[in-house]
């Protein structure tokens, strides 16, 4: 015997809500409290409700959409991920269904994951997957997940640039044309890739016996950069710096030239990213280009893959992470130091 698919009015009549709200979860609208769509989304997890596009797509057999969770989009490198991701999938013929979320405590990613496994997505990818607490994680039985740069400890898929790689490589450069020691302005503490590059920052100069100043902190913008570059022009002894990312080697430099100091020719400063802006500035900036466009195109490729079922989960529940080689680009703003 077949029983009768469950209704919209089925999960309103558990959920102790309007139908129009069901509705309003159901195709995503944030104007529902937080409280209320997670009833609604209990109420049709327990009766079985498959909203109409996921119906269609159940006779075809797939949505051809891919769930994208982002958090802070208006980061240079957040949307630089995310715009890759989209040219990858809109290549592979699928669509994306975006959120970007405030918060990385895990129930608010939980939250948006369960969202959009309501809105009919395939697989989800989630984009600097900064959760404070990893382990207490709970995503959508079934649903294929592939991260990048996450905390998540072998836990998911993880794909990603090698920032460590790009900041040794952005060290060495420095060191080699003769700067006895390398300054940073690193970003945020909260950010996975400015930890790493920090990191791997004070472990290149060590590795050379250069000594390791006191970084200075940045929080990704050109006005914290400005603010670093005040406070080293004051001091007077830097000749070279590594900045975590171009906006802040920017605000950097407007700093140095309005204190009557040249780039390179007082100071060589190297960035991270290659934004476009990069090559235009006077002089161009030598930054460590991310490699945003395979990222993108390899993040698609791993969650499709885990949607076809070509890849299984890891035996031993340990999942791979790839890291994707960043390149040295070397322009106008580093040079050897002043004798």
């Amino acid at each position: 015997m077949t029983l009768p698919r469950a209704s919209m009015r089925d999960v309103a009549r558990m959920a102790g809500v309007s139908g129009q709200t069901v509705s309003r979860v159901a195709n995503g609208s944030l104007n529902v409290s937080a409280e209320t769509r997670q009833r609604v989304l209990d109420a049709m997890e327990t009766v079985g409700y498959t909203p109409n596009t996921a119906a269609r797509a159940l006779r075809s057999g797939t949505f051809e959409t891919i769930g994208v969770i982002a958090h802070r989009i208006a980061r240079t490198g957040q949307a630089s991920i995310v715009e890759a991701v989209v040219q990858a999938a809109r290549d592979s013929g699928h669509t994306v269904t975006l959120l970007d979320i405030d918060s990385t405590g895990h129930e608010d990613v939980a939250e948006a994951a369960s969202r959009l496994s309501h809105q009919a997505i395939d697989g989800l990818i989630i984009i600097r997957a900064e959760i404070e607490h990893a382990g207490r994680l709970t995503l959508p039985a079934g649903l294929p997940v592939v991260v990048s740069d996450a905390t998540f400890g072998g836990r998911l898929p993880m794909i990603g640039a090698d920032h460590a790689g790009g900041a040794r490589a952005a060290v060495d450069h420095l060191l080699d044309l003769g700067h006895r020691t390398v300054h940073h302005v690193a970003g945020p503490a909260d950010s996975i890739p400015a930890r790493a590059r920090l990191a791997a920052w004070r472990e290149a100069l060590e590795a050379r016996g250069a000594e390791v100043p006191e970084p200075l902190a940045g929080d990704w913008s050109a006005a914290s950069g400005y603010a670093a570059g005040v406070a080293l022009a004051a001091r007077g002894d830097a000749t070279a710096v590594f900045c975590g990312n171009d906006e802040m080697a920017t605000g950097l430099v407007l700093a140095y030239s309005e204190r009557g100091a040249g780039v390179p020719e007082d100071l060589s400063v190297v960035g991270f990213d290659d934004i476009p802006l990069a090559g235009f500035l006077r002089p161009p900036l030598t930054t460590v280009r991310q490699p945003f466009a395979e990222l993108g195109r390899r993040l698609v490729e791993e969650v499709l893959a885990r949607i076809a079922g070509d890849v299984r989960p890891a035996s031993d529940g340990i999942e791979p992470a790839e890291l994707i080689a960043c390149e040295l680009v070397v322009r106008g703003s580093t040079a050897p130091p002043r004798r």
